[in-house]
């Protein structure tokens, strides 16, 4: 076998590979006597039917049999012999092949990059500084306390005004054609929320029980489905009822209300203190493992192979399509969003691989790399977390891409510790945060 390369754009390479005749046709006479021994040809006994009558028979089988073989084969030593690492499928492209003659082929694939490590510690990074004050748990308060909010309807003959709440019928219509998704029937509505397009709330003002109304509004023109943006809309509208909101005063007994847990207002506020402050330092720290990678990225760059980064694209924004799609958000809504983040897709698919690779050789040089015992106490992690047994997380887990992506998982968190035991560490202020990616 011979083989020469070829260095193409990047990492690409280019494997020019020749096979021998002699080793192609050996091949196939060694793939026609294995089907021969035990083939069963009307008009033979078994295993005793010429190889004429075998190659008349399996062919073509034989042909792809013998293709896969001397490609896999030649392909791996061609890779020894040149000292290449792939980290992708290679593309294989036939320039001749047939029983009698050479056989040739290409092989182009990506090689993994140089990691060279110039800089792991003392890595400069800002940390979100954690701050909790009295007026985030009244507004935590307030939130719980809209939960518990009741409505009563207003009997006296007025108008409805800014703050009531409406049951409505409403119907929409483009065109005279109905408008899809524009029809509901006892919608209630809180004149003055914002919670439809700019008119419709402001056509219900001075509105009574039993009275209809037909209001002709436009969508805005940034509306966030596409076909709908800056089109003419009428709606016709049934006042069913006017309400107004009751809340709870926030006191012993709405903390007893919002669980027989809570015995005090103190009692709920320290609970809400209490997961309020595990939220925010799981999100500051979550934060921080983000930039003290961004930050060993650009004191170590890798060069990014080009079909790595196209596939971690491809998940960033299939993860994205089915978000939207969750949302309600229309094919057009879709791409439009695609195409405004289009370069925040490309630079954080770039991030993710550089990151990967560095954790990778991070965690090969320090002795970092996942042991079972880290597998171990991660499943009780999960298992504490989700209320779950360890057997059903590790059942889960059985699947090899899953646990691949675990122990990935796991490798990555003690190589951000590392980072971190040796970083130069900054705490601000959430407003002089610097933006990432």
């Amino acid at each position: 076998m011979k083989s020469t390369l070829d260095t193409l754009e990047g990492l690409g390479r280019k494997l020019n590979i020749e096979v021998p005749a002699d080793k192609v046709s050996d091949t196939f006479t060694k793939m026609y006597e294995g089907i021969q021994k035990n083939a069963e040809i009307k008009g033979f006994r078994k295993g005793k039917a010429p190889i004429s009558a075998i190659k008349s028979k399996f062919s073509e089988r034989v042909k792809q049999d013998v293709l896969q073989q001397l490609v896999s084969e030649s392909y791996q030593k061609a890779l020894e012999e040149h000292s290449l690492d792939p980290i992708s499928q290679p593309t294989i492209d036939l320039v001749n092949f047939d029983e009698e003659g050479d056989f040739q082929f290409t092989a182009e694939m990506e090689i993994r990059p140089d990691v060279v490590l110039k800089k792991i510690e003392g890595l400069k990074v800002e940390k979100e500084k954690f701050e909790l004050n009295e007026d985030q748990i009244e507004q935590a308060l307030t939130n719980i306390q809209q939960n518990f909010k009741e409505f009563s309807p207003i009997f006296e003959d007025r108008p409805a005004k800014e703050g009531d709440f409406l049951k409505i019928d409403f119907d929409g219509f483009i065109n005279n054609e109905p408008l899809e998704g524009g029809s509901a029937k006892g919608h209630t509505l809180e004149l003055g929320s914002n919670s439809f397009i700019p008119g419709f709330e402001e056509g219900l003002l001075g509105s009574k029980v039993g009275e209809e109304r037909t209001l002709n509004l436009t969508f805005p023109i940034d509306y966030h489905v596409e076909k709908l943006k800056g089109q003419n809309v009428e709606f016709k509208v049934k006042v069913h009822e006017i309400s107004k909101q009751t809340l709870p005063e926030i006191n012993d007994e709405f903390a007893q209300k919002v669980s027989p847990q809570f015995k005090t207002l103190d009692e709920l506020k320290k609970m809400i203190r209490e997961d309020m402050e595990k939220n925010e330092n799981k999100r500051i720290e979550d934060d921080l493992k983000n930039r003290i990678l961004k930050s060993l990225t650009k004191e170590n760059p890798v060069e990014v192979p080009k079909s790595l980064k196209e596939e971690q694209k491809h998940r960033l924004i299939h993860d994205v399509e089915h978000r939207l799609q969750n949302q309600g958000v229309d094919a057009a809504g879709i791409k439009e969003y695609k195409d405004k983040w289009a370069n925040d897709f490309e630079e954080t698919a770039s991030f993710m691989v550089q990151s990967s690779f560095l954790i990778d050789s991070i965690a090969q040089k320090h002795d970092l790399l996942p042991k079972s015992e880290d597998y171990e106490a991660k499943m009780k992690e999960m298992a504490d977390e989700y209320r779950l047994d360890v057997s059903k997380i590790k059942e889960y887990y059985q699947d090899q891409s899953r646990k691949s992506a675990i122990m990935f998982q796991i490798m990555e968190e003690k190589v951000v510790k590392f980072l971190l035991d040796k970083a130069d560490i900054v705490e601000v202020d959430k407003d002089k945060l610097k933006e990432e990616v």
